[in-house]
């Protein structure tokens, strides 16, 4: 869709109803009111973050590939940042959240599959336990 659209912070929130909903992401102006009521994640979802920069939830939820492609079609134009509007939200710091996340993800990952492993070694040493013991016990009862 055209870029052409110039929109500041003031003119985005005031569609902010069910009706007329514009969303700001990664500085591009969405019109959302016709996905309002298909959006997977209900309805209230939108509607919190109409009006408004909704770039942090919108990556905070992780939105498929697909999802991104729909916003190509619901793009109204860019955002023209005015003196006193919030600070956008900008990839690098997005990057360094997830760089963060990511590294005590894998962390927490590693130590849950230690810990299944190690259920699972546990396991099956009680399981040997218990056959080694019936079958001395049987022995021993001929």
């Amino acid at each position: 869709m055209s870029e052409t659209q110039e929109m500041t912070f003031s003119d985005v929130a005031d569609h902010n109803s069910k009706k007329d909903l514009f969303l700001v992401i990664h500085d591009k102006v969405y019109d959302a009111t016709a996905f309002v009521d298909e959006h997977p994640g209900g309805e209230e979802v939108l509607l919190d973050v109409g009006g408004q920069d909704a770039t942090e939830a919108f990556e905070d939820v992780g939105h498929s590939d697909e999802a991104r492609q729909l916003l190509d079609g619901m793009e109204k134009g860019k955002l023209k940042r005015m003196p006193g509007d919030p600070e956008p939200h900008d990839s690098t710091s997005a990057s360094k959240t997830d760089s963060t996340t990511s590294t005590s993800t894998s962390s927490d990952g590693s130590m849950g599959i230690a810990f299944y492993a190690l259920v699972l070694l546990g396991g099956g040493l009680a399981f040997g336990a218990y056959k080694y013991l019936q079958a001395k016990s049987a022995s021993e009862g001929k």
